[in-house]
């Protein structure tokens, strides 16, 4: 593992991200199309103030594009391995949009998350 050099990437997606924890093994995977993936993430606004934490949102399982999930963080998690943590920036249009979430996430806002990945389990149908 490797720690962060403070370099943000630009994804293909859309959002930029930068590993705080990076693991460079070769025998773990990113997820595929129905994988479990076992997280934990934050949410703040571009300055900083935390707007959800991750005892908040608590642990997060999520198969990989069969359950909603907003863009930046369904398309986040497909660059990331077990053992992982990234912090990802969102433009509004790949986090909650022009509605944000009718609740602490207001319209067109650009969110910064820090997502940790636990585990991937394998979807034994693939």
């Amino acid at each position: 593992m490797e720690a962060d050099d403070g370099t943000y990437l630009a994804s293909d997606t859309g959002f930029w991200y930068k590993y705080q924890t990076k693991t460079e093994s070769d025998s773990l995977k990113t997820p595929g199309f129905g994988d479990l993936i076992n997280f934990d993430y934050d949410v703040k606004s571009l300055n900083g103030n935390e707007i959800y934490s991750k005892a908040d949102l608590k642990t997060q399982n999520y198969a990989m594009d069969k359950q909603e999930l907003f863009t930046g963080l369904r398309h986040g998690l497909k660059l990331m391995k077990a053992g992982e943590t990234v912090t990802f920036i969102f433009p509004s249009d790949r986090a909650y949009g022009y509605y944000g979430d009718e609740n602490k996430i207001g319209p067109n806002t650009p969110l910064i998350c820090e997502v940790t990945v636990n585990s991937i389990t394998q979807n034994q149908n693939n």
